[in-house]
């Protein structure tokens, strides 16, 4: 009798081992899973001197984090990512898998363990103060801006003289040496002998003129910086050209904090090698006729260009301001074919992104590109500065603009006016 109640109970104890080793849940922990995320997805930003509020390099940086973590991967407030995953694939999309914000949520749940160092991936190098690396080039304001305590500061426009020989850039970076009170910087290309804003002096700030819009200038963007956007690197045998004599202006908005401070912004440069295979020029479609009414939810804005030669996409980068709701992007082929190429369901202000295709993004001559984007002016828009008012374009957050801007690439021998000639059809 005694040898079959041992039996039994052995039986039992058997049968319970499975039922407990199934019923333990995996304990997971900050080096051996969490850590590899915050590499990939989140510590470009959240690192000392960068645009996050808080860095996440080490365990003891995340431990505090872990429920915020959580709550801001499960939302989706972070990474941010505001393309619809359904249109177009990007080799820069910061979105979480299922499976990663599934990983820090229970790792928050189960108290955040550290776990065993001999776990954690090879740490990351950055080099300090640049995302790109060591420049070869810096170029930086002559002298320090006074920004007020209080009020609203017109975008200020700083000549910095350029280079006396031809310069092929593979990637700049523009550092603000003020992040509280820069809300962002962008670099303008003006070629020698223009008459855009020919009475800026170097060095000088001045508020641009309303005679002088970005337009302008012509040649376009060279660089910016908007928080949390890292810099542009092009690939290998890419770049942007920039002519001799050219000069750089830089637009800076400044955003008052209630403290009287100070900023001196910095640009950095990487150059080429060699001359390239292709030059990156940046364009955009854009138009200035906006005219949105009072509490309008739903105002619609639209562009379009026809491309005069074969261009390769390399980013897009929707811009609006803060009655921003969404943005779509597609072309038309030669052909007929008609593909979407980014949709921006939920604009966001704060994260303008520029979207940069996987894979080779070819658009032949005569394809065209439209862009289309939507304005919340309701009062359900909590980000908006007044809803009785109507809504014209203007610099100012509390303006509005219609921007799509590109990066395209073409062979570096040709004119890069070409793409936007007339293309002539045949039938």
């Amino acid at each position: 009798m005694k040898k079959m109640i041992k039996r039994a109970a052995g039986v039992a104890i058997a049968l319970a081992l499975p039922c407990l080793s199934f019923g333990a849940e995996t304990k997971f922990t900050f080096h051996r899973d969490v850590e590899p995320i915050l590499q990939a997805r989140c510590q470009n930003c959240h690192r000392p001197g960068e645009a996050a509020p808080m860095s996440l390099l080490t365990y003891s940086d995340a431990r505090p984090w872990a429920k915020a973590m959580k709550q801001a991967v499960l939302s989706k407030k972070m990474p941010p990512w505001s393309a619809d995953v359904s249109v177009g694939h990007f080799k820069n999309d910061r979105s979480l898998r299922p499976e990663e914000m599934d990983t820090l949520a229970k790792w928050a749940d189960s108290g955040a363990a550290e776990g065993n160092a001999k776990d954690a991936p090879a740490p990351l190098q950055f080099s300090e103060g640049w995302a790109i690396g060591k420049p070869d080039t810096v170029l930086e304001m002559p002298v320090p801006f006074e920004v007020p305590a209080q009020g609203v500061v017109d975008y200020q426009w700083i000549l910095i003289p350029g280079f006396k020989e031809d310069k092929w850039i593979q990637a700049f970076e523009v550092r603000p040496g003020n992040r509280a009170v820069v809300h962002h910087v962008a670099a303008f290309l003006r070629r020698a002998g223009s008459k855009w804003m020919a009475e800026v002096l170097p060095g000088v700030p001045v508020a641009k003129p309303s005679t002088a819009p970005e337009g302008g200038s012509s040649d376009g963007i060279v660089a910016e910086y908007v928080p949390g956007v890292p810099p542009l690197i092009m690939p290998k045998g890419y770049a942007m050209r920039l002519p001799a004599g050219s000069d750089i202006m830089l637009q800076v908005h400044y955003t008052p904090n209630g403290k009287a401070t100070q900023d001196r912004s910095r640009l950095g440069f990487i150059f080429a090698a060699a001359p390239p295979e292709y030059q990156v020029i940046t364009t955009g479609v854009v138009t200035g006729a906006l005219k949105i009414p009072p509490y309008e939810p739903n105002y619609r804005a639209q562009a379009s260009m026809m491309f005069g030669a074969d261009v390769r996409v390399l980013g897009i980068n929707p811009h609006m301001h803060l009655r921003g709701k969404s943005a779509e992007v597609r072309v038309t082929y030669p052909d007929g074919r008609v593909q979407e190429l980014l949709r921006v369901p939920k604009y966001d202000f704060n994260w303008q992104l520029t979207y940069e295709p996987d894979g080779d993004l070819m658009l032949p001559a005569g394809t065209k590109l439209e862009a289309v984007e939507f304005y919340d002016n309701s009062a359900n828009n909590p980000a908006n500065p007044d809803p009785s008012k109507e809504v014209h374009w203007g610099d100012q957050t509390s303006d509005e603009m219609m921007v799509v801007y590109m990066h395209l690439a073409i062979p570096s021998g040709q004119d890069p006016r070409s793409i936007y000639r007339r293309v002539a059809y045949q039938k």
